[in-house]
């Protein structure tokens, strides 16, 4: 953790050419500012995926990356900015008391409560994602985790925690912390009665999760509403999490989305 205060942070410090399409191969950084602003960009993209899967809900809804050189601090979406219009210059950077150390716009309380408690207990955790999408809230209220009913649904296969005692929003940090301790070491975690939350070692990792755990619980909605979904065993389901579950697939599983956004959107970029 840095005992410093970053002050005016250039977020164009560290651009890298973009890699090419279909490429799934990482692109090494050989300093912080490349590191950061790899992330960021991902941070960008990531919000711009999520306002094109419908998860933009309002007010609701925040993505995070942990600071590769400032470890208590962490970059987050403003308040009231739209998905769909996140640019990397909007970002903010706050610290660990929840002080808005760059950027021009206010902060969610309840990205705060949440995130802050969830980077301070989990140092893997990179990166963490939440929204309220459609069919990640729907199935929160079932009070149940995923089942392996499906290939995709395997890579959620005991990775999974509930966090079961909705108090209203989450305003306050002893809510975050909550949260954060029903976590555990999951990658992720069903909020009941309210949504979704994964995390990731890097933004890629965060935002490939969501977007795959909320189909899986559209899959488990539409399956069990036409009646008893057949299980994966539990052995087959482990050796199929190994294998489309890794680290670097999960990686690997966002760039065809981050080469799509950026040939939609590249003005997430600025």
């Amino acid at each position: 953790m840095s005992s410093t205060t970053p002050k005016n942070i250039d977020r164009t410090q560290g651009i890298l050419p973009q890699k090419e399409k279909g490429s799934l191969q990482p692109i090494p950084c050989k300093a912080i500012e490349e590191e950061r602003r790899m992330q960021l960009e991902r941070l960008a993209a990531g919000f711009r995926l999520f306002a094109l899967f419908g998860f933009d809900e309002g007010l609701a809804g925040h993505i995070t990356y942990r600071d590769p050189e400032f470890k208590d601090h962490f970059w987050v979406n403003p308040l009231g900015l739209n998905f769909s219009q996140i640019c990397i210059s909007d970002l903010l950077l706050v610290n660990e008391g929840g002080s808005i150390i760059q950027g021009e716009r206010p902060l969610n309380p309840a990205a705060f409560s949440i995130h802050s408690a969830i980077h301070k207990a989990r140092p893997d955790a990179n990166s963490a994602a939440h929204a309220h999408s459609i069919y990640g809230r729907s199935f929160s209220t079932l009070g149940k985790i995923l089942d392996p009913i499906t290939q995709d649904a395997t890579v959620f296969f005991e990775e999974q925690a509930i966090y079961d005692s909705y108090g209203g929003v989450a305003f306050d940090t002893e809510e975050g912390e909550a949260i954060a301790e029903a976590l555990g070491d999951k990658k992720t975690v069903i909020l009941q009665n309210h949504g979704l939350l994964t995390t990731g070692a890097n933004v890629d990792t965060a935002v490939w999760l969501f977007i795959s755990m909320d189909k899986c619980c559209q899959s488990q909605l539409l399956a069990e509403a036409a009646g008893k979904p057949t299980l994966i065993p539990d052995e087959i389901a482990v050796h199929a999490k190994a294998q489309a579950g890794s680290d670097l697939v999960l990686w690997a599983s966002f760039q065809p989305l981050y080469d799509l956004i950026y040939k939609m959107q590249p003005d997430f970029l600025d």
